[in-house]
């Protein structure tokens, strides 16, 4: 009995110390996917919702399978390099590739932190707050917070906000929906040719999956100082993050679905179907959206100009890292601070194309994400840069296949905006 008894002991000791390295360890990969679901993916998921119900619930299957193999990649590259990705595509592919892929990257994202601050506005002003106080209060707390902080009180006011994202999944057990028709809708697919239901599909994929994902997954493993021994623990951090981030936009479209669409109301952005759930589902349920909405918006809003500000310095060979200070990197900060200045100041602008510059940042985002990834690739087969850690031939076959895909609905997505 007092063998039977230790060896349980020492079963329990190993697993809860496995426990603590994993929560010690774990943080890039959460905080990458969940910060997906930004302003543009909240909306994009809402209007998915209220114009086609339950019937694009099902691709999330496969987007959380293809978000696993892409973002294990990376961090796997992150790992084993100890370098950033533009780093490592610098020092591959040379500085002329590069410098006109930060450009295109500048653009995408500076288009997308926009979009957030628009979002803090928007959420904001359900609540009766205007813009004019909001945006600009957003925009000193996210600044000084990055500013002031290092990796590790930043990382965890990140993995805080990644719980807040809980307010959509309890808004939508508030609608009391009809479950079993919800378990058909998920685990059968049904995807009708028509244009508007093709082109929300591909804008589904285009917003889960975006280029500046994969450059700032691998800058924060890297400046979190995660090396090869820490591997596993790094791949089920991306892979406990790509399953939260689909679960969240589950529950918005199932939201927006068993609410607005059987109701048929129209919206064109998240502030809208906050306001729309009011008579619907009571204000509590339309409060718990819009905050849900504030807190995606300053999570990206924080996010965006630091993956930019990460990308960018590491291509040219910069010092970047949270755990420097102002005066030690000054490109690192200078340029997230350029973001956050440029972010907020547009939005208080008058008359402002929002919907155009989201519509056409994500254009930029699905032509620039087909090259990412064949970068990718490339990089994680060179047995010079990753050692013994390089993709088996199964993984090449299903990460090949899943790029090809990827890349033909980006194509697509690039079409459909133009013509």
């Amino acid at each position: 009995m007092d063998k039977i008894r230790q060896l349980w002991e020492n079963i329990f000791q190993k697993g809860f110390w496995k426990l603590g390295i994993f929560f010690a360890l774990i943080g890039p990969g959460i905080i990458t996917s969940n910060v997906d679901n930004d302003a543009g993916g909240i909306t994009t998921y809402s209007l998915a919702g209220a114009q086609y119900g339950l019937g694009l619930l099902w691709l999330l299957i496969p987007i959380t399978v293809a978000l696993i193999i892409i973002q294990e990649m990376c961090a796997r590259m992150g790992v084993v390099s100890g370098k950033g990705l533009s780093d490592l595509i610098r020092e591959r592919f040379g500085a002329k590739i590069t410098f006109y892929l930060m450009i295109v990257l500048l653009l995408a994202n500076l288009g997308n932190t926009f979009s957030e601050f628009a979002g803090i506005a928007a959420s904001m002003e359900i609540f009766g707050v205007s813009k004019y106080i909001s945006v600009p209060f957003g925009a000193f707390l996210v600044w000084w917070m990055v500013v002031k902080g290092n990796y590790k009180s930043i990382e965890k006011v990140f993995l805080t906000a990644c719980v807040f994202y809980l307010s959509y999944i309890i808004s939508g057990f508030l609608v009391h929906p009809d479950w079993s028709a919800i378990k058909t809708a998920t685990f059968t697919p049904t995807l009708k040719f028509d244009t508007g239901m093709l082109t929300m599909a591909i804008g589904i994929v285009g917003t889960t999956i975006a280029p500046w994902m994969q450059f700032y997954l691998q800058s924060s493993i890297v400046d979190k100082g995660l090396k090869a021994e820490s591997y596993k623990y790094a791949r089920m951090d991306v892979i406990f993050g790509s399953v939260t981030v689909n679960v969240v936009a589950f529950f918005i479209i199932m939201l927006c679905a068993v609410t607005l669409f059987q109701h048929g109301l129209k919206i064109d952005t998240a502030k809208d179907a906050a306001l729309a759930l009011v008579p619907i589902a009571g204000v509590y349920c339309s409060w718990l959206f819009a905050f849900g909405l504030l807190n995606a918006s300053l999570f990206a809003a924080s996010i965006l100009p630091l993956s930019t500000a990460y990308t960018i310095c590491e291509a040219f060979g910069w010092e970047s890292s949270l755990n420097t200070k102002f005066v030690e990197a000054p490109q690192f900060y200078g340029l997230y601070s350029l973001m956050i200045f440029l972010g907020a100041g547009f939005i208080l602008l008058p008359n402002v194309p929002l919907i155009a510059i989201m519509y056409y940042s994500q254009v930029i985002n699905g032509i620039l994400l087909p090259f990412i990834l064949i970068f990718m690739l490339l990089l994680i087969n060179d047995k010079r840069i990753m050692g013994n850690y390089v993709n088996g031939r199964l993984m090449n076959i299903v990460s090949w296949a899943t790029v090809v895909i990827l890349n033909v609905l980006s194509v697509a997505m690039v079409v459909s905006a133009f013509f």
